[in-house]
Formats: C-alpha cells, structure tokens, sequence
C-alpha cells in the first residue's frame, strides 16, 4: 500500500511555486500578493492563519494578513473586500471562515471580484468549474485531485465515489473527476447503502466528517482512498477512514492527520499564482 504524503506533495509543490514566482518576479518586476482577513480569535483559525503566512512567504509571495475584532461592522469588511478588489498588488483574497454570526458568509463571498477568490467559493467560479470552463478550485478538492493523479495519472473512465456533498468539498471534486472522464457517483449520510456504492469505486475520496465511516470491508482491493475528513475523538484525530483497516486492501490511502491538510494551504499558494498570472494577459 503506498502512503500518500500530503506534507513531501506539498513540500514539491511549494518548491515549484517558488521557481515560478521568481520567474514571475524577473518578467513582471512584481510578486503575486495575498490578502487575508482575519475576524475574530478563534485558535484555530488563527493557526491556520499563521500556515498560510508562512508558506505564502517561503515560495515568495507577498503576503498581509488584516485583522478584525469579531465585534466588527460586516459593512467595513466589506468596504475593506472592495478596496483591496481594486488594489493592483493583490492577486487572492481569502476571508478566513467560520465568521461571526452577524456577518453574511454568503455577501462576503459574493463581494470578492471572481478574479481574485482564491478559495473558489464565488458563485461565478463555481459555474464555471461546472461548465468546465478555466476558474479557481477550492483548494481541499484541488489538492485531493492532485494527490490521486500522482498515483493514478490516467483516471479515465474509472469509477469515482465521493462521500459528502458540500460545496466546499464534495460537489467541486466531482467536477474534476467528471472533467477526467470518471464516473462519479455522489454519495452522503442518506444514501441507502453507502457500503455497496463505495465498494464500486476505483477511487473513493471521503469528506463527510462521520468518524472512521468507511470501513476495510467498504473498499475493493487496490482502490485509492483520499480521506478528507478530520475528527477529534477521545482517540485523538482521526479521519472520515478506518485507517487500519482500509490500509490492508487499498492501492493508495492519505493519512489524518498529514494527508490532504498540507495540500490545502500548498494549492490556495498555486490559486494565488494562477490569479495573478490571468490578471496579466
């Protein structure tokens, strides 16, 4: 069984980013830029924060980092959107979610230009996903679909089971496995027999935040299992995927944690690139 490395595949695709933002710097005299905003002090948050801080400035970028009480006015964050939608040296704006109950998720998202939305959330960047069209792709799902291709370079025509259906995860990466001729069925907590749709798949990638759902007698033998999900139990963190179990018959299985959480931050690095470089045409 090969243990897929989300900290060595987002450690390479820091690397290359790196290479292609000093390339970026010699032909335009100028770096992609991300802007963060930061509302509230919740920790883990604020940790994630930090992350994207960090990685942002090891390949290059130039990254800011704007912080807001959680007592803040949604108007002036979304004054604060407006400002940096039009500030040339931004190329990705993030609002770091979860936000205060008083402020509009869904106005936030909206309010991001769609040229700039490196998390993909806007609706404009979500149609287009759909239609096949060029668009940013939330990062969790880009990061998945790099991963299998690593393991798997041709998907076509593989069968392709994903569990949850969220808009953060579940829906985009079914549009880049459709985009990569699988077939991809849809699955979630109500489906009648989850079991016998999972043991279809090729390839199974689960976000659905059920402790350990998917079970070794859930997979057939040399699958690829990307488990998405990240629980805390009295067992510590664990993951959407009985770990022990599924490892003795996959192909291929992502770790929780070190599985697909290195990639997220590595591929909102790459959003932020590739907006900047559309931004140049």
């Amino acid at each position: 069984m090969i243990l897929i490395d989300g900290k060595k595949a987002a450690a390479e695709l820091r690397e290359e980013l790196k290479q292609e933002v000093a390339e970026l710097k010699i032909k335009y005299n100028k770096v992609p830029g991300l802007t963060v905003i930061l509302i509230g002090d919740m920790a883990p948050s604020q940790i994630y924060v930090r992350n994207k801080e960090k990685s942002a400035n090891e390949v290059g970028l130039k990254s800011e980092v704007i912080k807001y009480p959680d007592t803040v006015e949604e108007k002036t964050v979304l004054e604060k959107i407006e400002e940096l939608n039009n500030d040339e040296s931004v190329s990705g704006i993030l609002v770091q979610l979860p936000l205060p109950k008083h402020i509009d998720k869904q106005k936030v998202i909206e309010t991001i230009a769609p040229s700039k939305d490196v998390d993909g959330f806007h609706p404009m960047n979500v149609g287009n996903l759909s239609s096949g069209y060029e668009s940013s792709v939330p990062c969790t799902p880009l990061g998945c679909y790099l991963m299998i291709k690593k393991i798997e370079p041709n998907l076509s025509g593989k069968k392709a089971v994903v569990v949850g259906r969220s808009n953060l995860n579940g829906k985009p990466m079914t549009q880049l496995l459709l985009k990569e001729n699988c077939t991809v069925t849809i699955t979630h907590s109500r489906t009648k027999d989850l079991k016998a749709e999972c043991l279809e798949a090729d390839i199974i990638v689960a976000a659905v935040g059920i402790p350990e759902l998917v079970k070794g007698d859930w997979v057939k033998k040399d699958a690829i299992v990307i488990d998405v999900g990240i629980n805390k139990t009295e067992n510590g963190l664990v993951g959407d995927v009985a770990f022990d179990e599924v490892s003795k018959v996959a192909k291929a299985l992502t770790p929780v944690p070190g599985g697909v959480g290195p990639m997220t931050i590595a591929c909102l690095l790459k959003n932020t690139v590739e907006c900047f470089k559309r931004s140049q045409i």
